[in-house]
């Protein structure tokens, strides 16, 4: 019986090893041809993905498909297309992709609808498909991403609500949805989510109360609701995140225990709820199948002993164990020859270098570049081994220490296509963190640095206590000693400096000539961030900037103002900080006493910032014979000819007087920038 049983399962051994590479063949061609499929909607044209090729193997050696990862079972594990120009929508095939854990599209020009389908793919553990043209709803299918763990979505054209389905996620830490065109209440589930860390809904149409439940989410860092219409009372639980939450440009929101807000008719219900309908669409958790009962033999609660197997149950169970063993054999034959890793450039590049010379900290490499790389909360700078997240700034501002890692990944190593501009001492480019959001990222060469490691982590330090709505806000920073590079991480400004809306010519292709309304709420920004960096705090000294120009003046997407470069020659070698002074004196921003006392003081500051008030008003760059016009008082003369007389003459007389009072030749004459900004009727 036993020689019949060994000949029975020789004849079955072959069928078996067949049937399975059949199966893992199948498996192949299906994902081949969901590969294909998206090349043909990523990239119409066929040019960002010429490497996509139906002959090639995504997980075999070559040049094929990059941008492709595999994982040891041969299985298609990460796209990573960041950044490639792609123009065309994210087809439903990449469902057929079910061992996919990140998908990576973001940083391109992709329209269409977000496809429900992508709410199928049961490993899917990150999704990055921000800053693109995607319009639509989010579809409510994405809560069945049960591995999701990042969700990043912003700076889209999508609309409609916020899914209430998306607080099934139970492993979500990073929701960013941040610029879009989104309704609606915030849904209250989203408190229901225990690992979420960061949770961006800022730039959009938001519109209700602040659900209680969000003050309840245990690991909750970072919460922004800016510029949206939200209501009512803010929950005082939320006062915890100290600089985490971000609120402004809601005017109908109150409490008294936040800064700028006002107190609320009734301060003692802060539950900041709102009658809402029963969420009759969430998702249900399913209920866990029950096991099968094996127990055939069980009756009224007692079990009969088990019964000797026959002999072909033992057929079976050999022909079971046999077919496990070959199908490892053949996941470990394959692991060996599918290992690979093709995004932007081959891991190998990243081997071996650790950011910031931190011996003591191991870093996780893994199948993505954008994957486990783990973030701090803060950094002592204090202490060069710091190997906790201890905050810095006393005033909010949330600065971490990057890893180098991370700022390679965000700046795809660098790549010319983000470069935002060059100076003799620095390259800044624009970058996308693991969460989402976008950075810029100054590159300084260590030589341009101060020499002296105590004469930097002072300047850092100052760096970091710097916090003002109208100073571009410091991220973070990155130091590798390999590289011989200092990063600062910072805040993205999406229209740029306020030089490029100088000398602007009406007839040029996608010219912008800013109204009155916006050059008078940008001067009195400007004025905003001057005075706070001119005050002093008890954990923030004064501070002269000393480089105010047009060029370091960034506006974001609302317009809004924002200084930068405060505090950086803190950190810069002197003889780097006196080559810049070259352009500023060129363009006539540096104050006359300069030449003869060779010392900055806050008045140097108030003579720039009278200065860049002349080409606000002017719309031009040079400003050299303008104070002359200004004396005049000849205000048709002196304003923008390109606004057709359409501002404020009443306006232009008392800003036009500041600036003449601000660029006075002797420093006693100038204002201090809290005069400023009385005479502008502003206040910080």
């Amino acid at each position: 019986m036993a020689s019949k049983n060994s000949l029975l399962l020789l004849l079955l051994l072959p069928l078996l090893l067949l049937s399975t590479a059949a199966a893992a063949a199948s498996s192949r061609t299906a994902e081949l041809d969901a590969l294909m499929e998206l090349k043909a909607a990523l990239d119409p044209s066929g040019r960002a993905l010429a490497s996509w090729a139906r002959g090639g193997d995504p997980c075999g050696r070559g040049d094929y498909f990059e941008g492709v990862s595999c994982d040891a079972r041969g299985r298609v594990a990460t796209i990573s297309l960041q950044g490639r120009g792609l123009r065309g929508t994210v087809p439903p095939a990449v469902a057929m992709l079910p061992g996919l854990t990140g998908l990576y599209l973001h940083y391109n020009k992709l329209g269409g609808e977000i496809p429900r389908e992508l709410g199928g793919l049961p490993e899917l553990a990150e999704l990055y498909l921000g800053v693109n043209n995607l319009s639509g709803s989010i579809p409510v299918e994405l809560g069945r991403l049960g591995s999701l763990q990042v969700l990043q979505l912003g700076y889209n054209q999508l609309s409609g609500s916020i899914p209430t389905q998306l607080g099934q996620l139970k492993k979500l830490t990073v929701l960013a949805l941040q610029s879009n065109q989104l309704t609606g209440a915030i849904p209250a589930s989203l408190g229901d989510l225990p690992a979420l860390t960061r949770l961006d809904l800022s730039s959009n149409h938001l519109f209700g109360s602040i659900p209680s439940k969000l003050a309840e989410i245990p690991q909750l860092a970072t919460l922004d609701l800016r510029n949206n219409t939200l209501s009512g009372t803010v929950p005082s639980g939320l006062k915890k995140l100290y600089g985490g939450f971000r609120y402004e440009n809601n005017s109908e929101l109150c409490g008294a225990q936040f800064d700028s807000l006002r107190a609320c008719p009734n301060d003692g219900n802060d539950d900041g709820k709102m009658p809402h309908k029963p969420e009759s669409t969430s998702i249900k958790p399913q209920n866990t199948p029950q096991s099968t009962n094996l127990n055939r033999n069980c009756d009224n609660g007692g079990c009969s002993k088990p019964s000797t197997l026959s002999s072909g149950a033992v057929l079976v169970g050999t022909v079971i164990i046999v077919a496990g063993v070959a199908a490892c054999c053949l996941s470990v034959f394959s692991w060996r020859r599918r290992q690979k890793q093709k995004v932007g450039s081959s891991i190998e590049h990243l081997e071996g270098r650790f950011s910031l010379d931190q011996s003591k900290e191991t870093h996780q490499r893994s199948a993505s570049s954008l994957i486990n790389v783990e973030y701090s909360s803060g950094w002592d700078t204090s202490s060069e081994g710091s190997q906790h997240g201890a905050r810095l700034s006393s005033e909010g501002s949330p600065s971490v220490r990057f890893n180098l890692e991370e700022v390679e990944c965000a700046t795809q190593y660098f790549s010319d296509v983000n470069l935002l501009g060059k100076s003799s001492f620095a390259a800044t480019y624009k970058g996308i963190m693991r969460d989402g959001s976008v950075v810029a990222i100054k590159s300084i060469n260590k030589s341009s640095c101060k020499s002296e490691e105590a004469d930097f982590l002072r300047g850092l330090r100052m760096l970091t206590s710097l916090w003002h709505d109208n100073l571009v806000g410091l991220r973070g920073f990155c130091r590798s000693r390999a590289r011989g590079e200092c990063f600062l991480v910072y805040e993205f400004m999406g229209n740029g400096s306020l030089s490029r809306y100088l000398d602007v010519k009406a007839s040029d292709a996608g010219a912008m000539i800013l109204d009155w309304a916006t050059r008078v709420s940008i001067i009195k920004g400007i004025a905003k961030g001057i005075d706070y960096l001119h005050s002093s705090k008890p954990n923030k000294p004064s501070l002269v900037h000393q480089s105010i120009s047009a060029d370091k003046v960034l506006v974001d997407h609302l317009f809004v103002p924002h200084l930068s470069g405060a505090g950086l020659h803190k950190l810069l070698a002197d003889d780097v900080v006196f080559s810049t002074l070259k352009d500023s004196a060129a363009m006539g921003y540096l104050a006359p006493e300069y030449t003869t006392t060779g010392r900055f003081t806050d008045k140097s500051d108030v003579y720039a910032f009278g200065v860049v008030v002349f080409q606000v008003l002017t719309g031009r760059r040079t400003v050299a014979q303008l104070r002359l016009g200004a004396e005049s008082g000849r205000l048709d003369d002196l304003v923008d000819p390109r606004l057709g007389g359409r501002f404020s003459r009443p306006e232009a007389a008392k800003l036009t007087g500041i600036a003449l009072l601000c660029t006075s030749e002797a420093p006693g004459q100038r204002p201090a920038m809290a005069a400023v900004l009385q005479q502008l009727g502003t206040s910080q």
